[in-house]
């Protein structure tokens, strides 16, 4: 890298919650540069987690999103001519990216109508413990003590 990286662009907060992690979590959703549809989905979500289930939505959400979060991965290293799958940390920015990327990618193979359904249905199962993103983060907890010898490999 011959120049110095760029600096991040701070996010403003969402209208409805005055959150930052909403904006990221509604760019993150958007698709074509279009904004408003993202975040009328996701209201329209977190107001149907919020009938569902009889709790604040919003409150329903963060709970979901802090159980999908990981706290390992396994990183691929070649060593030797063998390739390692090397069990480590994740940064903390990284973290929130994947719990929401993972949430939004199954939330959308889901069964449902709308997409709105769709992300209500899988942050209610997220929070219980369940569901495709909370099942991901399990495989991948279980991925990095599979491969826990291979740890002083660090990257």
């Amino acid at each position: 890298m011959r120049k110095a990286q760029a600096k991040k662009l701070p996010l403003a907060p969402d209208p409805k919650f005055n959150d930052r992690l909403v904006t990221r979590f509604v760019n993150t959703m958007m698709w074509d540069g279009k904004k408003t549809v993202a975040f009328n989905i996701f209201y329209t979500a977190i107001d149907k987690v919020a009938n569902a289930t009889g709790e604040d939505g919003y409150e329903v959400w963060k709970k979901a999103l802090q159980n999908v979060t990981p706290a390992v991965e396994v990183r691929s290293r070649r060593i030797g001519g063998a390739t390692f799958q090397i069990p480590s940390e994740v940064r903390a920015d990284r973290k929130i990216s994947l719990s929401m990327k993972w949430l939004i990618r199954y939330s959308r193979d889901r069964n449902g109508k709308t997409m709105a359904d769709k992300l209500s249905n899988e942050i209610i199962a997220a929070s219980k413990g369940e569901g495709g993103a909370f099942k991901k983060k399990e495989d991948t907890h279980r991925m990095a003590e599979a491969n826990k010898a291979f740890s002083h490999f660090k990257i």
